[in-house]
């Protein structure tokens, strides 16, 4: 059976998604202030991706993260009703697939709230992010969406960055059935061999580049520069991820 290993670049605006998706990204994962982690884009920003994917002639590529703030993933009530509301409007706006995740006070995966943000997308494909390496347990978290209606996992393997999880991967990938495991969290451009050889089902990055436009912003509007995705670093990660498959592949048939 044939393999690739996709490609999935975080973008924060439109720009972004036609580079991505023109120069061989998979699909995007659309959110705003990547220097926090990544928060909720707004639904102007989603219908401009959606629209920038649809004028770059891809389909079913833009997965917006929804997470209402900075900081860890323990999340009231009015913050679970905040990502349900931010669900079902980004789907309306036309996003394929939404990303998600929270934790118990107890620091493990809230089943709960996954089948109530896979309810909210409705038909659109459901990623639960990272939240699974900030719980108790991320392998014990994988192995719990089995049924769920999850789609994929992105996951550094419970580590820092995916090169110190890298063993965790390959045990996510070998167990996780029809659930795809995303490798994310650092991830290099000379990561992505280990990262086939693991197992995972796609590679996540940013490839961002650092690009200063325009003047000072003036007192309380931050830095004058922002991150733009570096097209070169797409091409690279994307020719990585299909050398890796294809040297696999050859080293199989030897």
């Amino acid at each position: 059976m044939s393999r690739n290993l996709p490609v999935e670049i975080a973008v924060q605006d439109a720009a972004g998604t036609r580079v991505a998706l023109e120069h061989g990204a998979a699909r995007i994962e659309l959110c705003q202030a990547l220097g926090l982690g990544g928060l909720t884009p707004s639904i102007g920003l989603v219908e401009s991706a959606v629209a920038a994917a649809a004028e770059a002639g891809a389909s079913a590529f833009v997965h917006v993260l929804v997470r209402p703030r900075g900081g860890g993933f323990v999340y009231d009530a009015d913050e679970l009703d905040t990502i349900a509301r931010d669900i079902r409007s980004a789907a309306a706006a036309g996003a394929d697939g939404v990303v998600v995740g929270e934790l118990t006070d107890a620091g493990r995966l809230d089943l709960d709230a996954v089948r109530r943000f896979v309810d909210a997308a409705g038909d659109a494909d459901v990623t639960v992010h990272r939240a699974v390496d900030a719980s108790i347990d991320p392998r014990g978290a994988v192995a719990a969406l089995a049924g769920l209606g999850v789609r994929r996992v992105l996951t550094s393997g419970g580590a820092a960055d995916c090169r110190g999880g890298l063993v965790a991967l390959e045990a996510m990938a070998a167990a996780s059935g029809p659930l795809e495991i995303m490798a994310g969290g650092g991830v290099k451009i000379d990561d992505i061999p280990a990262l086939a050889a693991a197992g995972v089902d796609a590679v996540h990055l940013s490839a961002r580049g650092r690009a200063l436009r325009g003047g000072a912003s003036g007192p309380g509007g931050g830095v004058d520069g922002f991150d733009e995705t570096d097209a070169a670093l797409v091409v690279a990660a994307v020719r990585a991820a299909g050398a890796a498959i294809s040297g696999a592949g050859s080293a199989a048939r030897a």
